[in-house]
């Protein structure tokens, strides 16, 4: 039986050698050492103690830790279903209008991706202060009863830090959708208003199904954004007030290097790991049975 024309398969192996190597290295070691020690009861400097599964279970059992995974599937809502709704509805007008300067435009919505994230949250914090700009133009429109302190308010801080993720990642989804508008077929629109179609079923019919592949693509960044978002809960609240707009990010910090709880910390920081890991997956896997 002869082998298949090329090189064998073992020299193909050498080639991907080296990127594997810098890829286990500095991502699987360190995944590896981060699942031992969130077995082990340790406070970082000391020896530590075997814990089993308790860190994995006091995440279950712990109600402010809970509270903090509850909070980042809240911050998926302002990062990624909000961000999408709009860029799907600027994304749409702006492709079926012709709108001149779109260049300029794509440009200036997709900004905030280039600025630092902690830049952006020291601005929108200064936003959110009681003498900042949003209660200023709220009392400048007779509106004072409205006034607070956005940031330091149970009800309305987790929401404040949420506005922030949906003004961030609007420009990243937009822009996404009108790379993938801008590859549907004329033809398809034509075709459609010649049934009749209007300008939300042309939406729905043509638009909606063409840009699925970029609609999953979008989804996966701002999920993944939403829960891994660190910087700019530690700029803005700290976790605060209480712990109203803790996240797991955020956990993984305050435990490791305030509460000197570094096993729990690692234990969080493996169970994010793996929701991020298995809801990039979901979002995908729906994509490529909607596509096929």
């Amino acid at each position: 039986m002869t082998s298949p024309p090329g090189e064998p398969r073992r020299v193909a192996y050498l080639y991907i050698l080296p990127a594997f190597a810098i890829y286990a290295a500095f991502l699987l070691w360190p995944i590896g050492r981060a699942v031992q020690f969130s077995l082990y009861d340790w406070d970082g400097l000391s020896v530590g103690t075997w814990a089993g599964l308790d860190n994995y279970l006091a995440i279950v059992a712990d109600e402010g830790l809970r509270g903090a995974f509850g909070h980042a599937l809240v911050l998926i809502v302002f990062y990624s279903v909000f961000p999408l709704v709009i860029g799907l509805t600027l994304a749409a007008i702006l492709n079926h209008a012709k709108v001149r300067g779109l260049a300029f435009f794509r440009t200036v919505v997709f900004l905030p991706q280039v600025i630092a994230m902690v830049v952006v949250a020291v601005a929108w914090r200064r936003v959110y202060a009681p003498d900042g700009s949003l209660n200023s133009l709220l009392s400048a429109l007779g509106l004072d009863a409205l006034t607070r302190g956005w940031l330091g308010d149970y009800a309305f801080a987790l929401p404040a830090v949420g506005v922030v993720g949906t003004w961030f990642e609007t420009g990243l989804v937009t822009v996404l959708l009108l790379a993938g508008m801008s590859r549907v077929p004329a033809d398809l629109y034509e075709a459609a208003r010649l049934d009749g179609a209007g300008a939300v079923r042309e939406f729905f019919s043509v638009t909606l199904p063409s840009v699925r592949a970029e609609i999953a693509v979008a989804l996966t960044l701002t999920m993944i954004a939403a829960l891994r978002t660190f910087d700019l809960v530690y700029v803005t609240t700290r976790g605060g007030p209480g712990e109203s707009t803790s996240v797991p990010s955020y956990e993984v910090y305050h435990r490791a290097f305030g509460l000197g709880q570094v096993g729990s910390a690692a234990a969080i920081g493996v169970t994010l790991t793996v929701l991020i890991f298995v809801v990039s997956f979901g979002v995908n896997r729906f994509a490529d049975r909607r596509l096929t």
